[in-house]
């Protein structure tokens, strides 16, 4: 459904999890190392072991790596599209990210506590006197992350804080957030509802 992945991989030091991935068409042509699969592990170094595992088997060098958290399924293959698009027309940028408007906005209504007295968590905001003057703010949704090859071969930190970063804006109510139970049937419910169409579902489920 998306020509432009030359390849899906998966990444997890799991039989049980392997086994589902292949069943719905996943290669799992690696074992992720114990030490990159504890519960504290980031995800920045799993990605890199799994771009030079497969490119060291498959003796390719790829131009792009594509991380789709299976926790956030709301993409659409037509985002992949033209977030890779937008990606490769400008050279400036090592990275694209999935991102959507949340439901309120950060600078007008969040607040912190400060000596027992509430204050602004963005001082600016108070500058502002009505929500639709304030400047529209994007969260990172995890729908999607497209890095160029020899960014993620080069940086072994993060891509967050050594990177040069475009946003690929998604609707909010496609940036589901599989978390927990709660977020399970709140998935389930926007797929049932006919809110959101996911194409691959070929009819209507129970998530």
């Amino acid at each position: 459904m998306c020509p432009e992945v030359d390849r899906v991989i998966l990444s997890t030091d799991s039989e049980a999890i392997a086994d589902v991935a292949r069943q719905f068409g996943a290669d799992v042509p690696f074992r992720r190392p114990p030490e990159l699969a504890e519960d504290g592990t980031p995800m920045w170094p799993v990605l890199r072991h799994a771009l030079d595992a497969i490119e060291t088997m498959d003796q390719v060098a790829y131009d792009y790596l594509l991380l789709l958290d299976p926790t956030s399924p709301g993409r659409l293959p037509e985002d992949v599209a033209a977030a890779l698009q937008r990606l490769e027309a400008v050279p400036a940028a090592d990275g694209i990210v999935g991102v959507s408007q949340p439901d309120f906005n950060p600078i007008w209504h969040c607040v912190v506590d400060r000596d027992g007295w509430l204050a602004n968590l963005v001082e600016t905001g108070a500058s502002f006197h009505r929500r639709q003057d304030v400047p529209a703010v994007y969260r990172i949704n995890a729908s999607l992350y497209i890095w160029r090859a020899e960014f993620v071969r080069r940086e072994r930190e993060d891509w967050r804080t050594h990177g040069r970063h475009l946003m690929h804006e998604i609707p909010e109510i496609r940036a589901i957030h599989i978390d927990d139970i709660a977020g399970l049937q709140h998935a389930e419910y926007l797929v049932n509802s006919g809110l959101v169409n996911l194409p691959w579902l070929a009819r209507k489920v129970v998530l």
